[in-house]
């Protein structure tokens, strides 16, 4: 009873960490709480917005209390959630470790500072204008809308690609805005010393200077400051085109990898039934590794009650079940959401393991087919030339590489 008792709980803590993770929509219970949860996200902040203009707090003011009291109770709950299947987002560590690690993720604090400014004013009322500020922090709970933009990571690849180039041009903007600053000072302190009154006063005239920005408070008016104002703005446009210029490359260079993954593979758009399992099946009671398939066909999903069940080989099917079996050369008129990919000699797939690859996460890989075998796909799973890999989707239509 104890192990029956420890399956179903481990059953709900994995579903509800399907529920609070953002991109997962196999089930309307998940789709519904991604809509809730940027609802709520998206009304908060237009509050906060809306709360800086005096005529309209006057009249409305009850009403955005309210609103913000609802949103914020959601925000806690949301975070006792994530707390709750911390377990689930690093499976390979133990219970409080796993806790740790997200309690003290970049998430897990935006998620904590999403909610607790709002309620320590009520125990610590001197801090009540502080607190308030680190509200702030719940705007960065719209990255999670990344999950479903797979097209919004590219920045962040670009970002991390490229980060050795990009803090290197940082740093020499630093050292030519502190060299140009202390400069500036020396050259202009004597002419206009209540413009140029220290130092921070030329860092101040070089930021704005070099980042172009030019607020025009703060000039030199010496000639000699006239004229390395002159050669400093030059390097200024100079120096800011350099991490400009890593970032266009690394946006080619990311689309060109795209173009290329398309070049050196040849696909094939598969179509599929569904056919509903009886009491009386002879696949009924069997898992999937037991049902020997012929060639050529294979389970591409399996939806029981409301949920979507990736066909991995220890799944036991039920009766009622519904499978999508999927065929080659099997034609029907409904739209295809299933996609083979062979891999070609020279195709990028070739000896990166599963986890690595580059995919939309709404894409999974459920079968890799290896020299007339079908293998069951696992993370550490290594591609490799001739694997005729299928991708299925809940899209209407996966967009491959090389039409991206």
């Amino acid at each position: 009873m104890d192990a029956e008792k420890k399956r179903s709980f481990t059953l709900f803590r994995q579903r509800v960490y399907r529920m609070v993770s953002v991109g997962i929509v196999d089930d309307p219970i998940n789709s519904g709480y991604d809509v809730i949860s940027t609802l709520a996200l998206v009304t908060n902040l237009a509050v906060a917005i809306l709360q800086t203009f005096e005529s309209v707090e006057s009249v409305y003011g009850p009403l955005f209390s309210g609103i913000e009291a609802v949103t914020v109770a959601f925000f806690a709950l949301d975070y006792v959630l994530r707390l709750f299947t911390a377990n689930n987002l690093y499976p390979d560590l133990p219970e409080g470790p796993s806790l740790a690690r997200y309690a003290f993720s970049f998430a897990g604090i935006v998620d904590l500072l999403s909610f607790l400014p709002y309620y320590l004013p009520f125990f610590f009322p001197a801090g009540a204008v502080v607190f308030r500020l680190f509200r702030i922090a719940r705007i960065f709970r719209l990255f999670r809308i990344n999950a479903y933009y797979d097209s919004l990571n590219v920045i962040t690849e670009v970002i991390v690609n490229k980060k050795q180039q990009l803090l290197s041009s940082v740093f020499i903007i630093s050292v030519l805005m502190l060299a140009s600053s202390l400069c500036m000072y020396s050259l202009e302190h004597e002419a206009q010393p209540e413009v140029f009154q220290n130092a921070f006063s030329g860092i101040w005239w070089s930021v704005s200077t070099l980042l172009t920005v030019g607020y025009g408070d703060i000039y030199p008016i010496t000639p000699l400051g006239k004229a390395v104002s002159i050669v400093i703005t030059f390097l200024g446009v100079l120096m800011v085109a350099i991490p400009t210029g890593i970032l266009s490359a690394g946006f080619v260079e990311q689309y060109s990898q795209f173009k290329r993954l398309g070049d050196y593979a040849r696909e094939q758009d598969l179509n599929f039934v569904t056919v509903e399992l009886g009491a009386k099946d002879s696949w009924a009671g069997k898992t999937i590794k037991d049902l020997l398939l012929p060639r050529g066909l294979l389970i591409a999903a399996v939806r029981r009650g409301g949920e979507l069940i990736v066909p991995r080989g220890d799944v036991v099917l039920s009766p009622g079940d519904r499978l999508s079996l999927c065929a080659e050369g099997l034609k029907n008129d409904q739209p295809v959401n299933l996609r083979e990919v062979t891999l070609g000699h020279r195709h990028e797939w070739n000896g990166c393991a599963i986890r690595d690859l580059d995919i939309s996460r709404q894409t999974h890989i459920v079968m890799v087919r290896r020299r007339g075998t079908m293998l069951v796909p696992h993370g550490s799973m290594k591609l490799m030339e001739g694997d005729s890999v299928l991708l299925y989707s809940k899209e209407k239509r996966i967009t491959t590489p090389e039409k991206q």
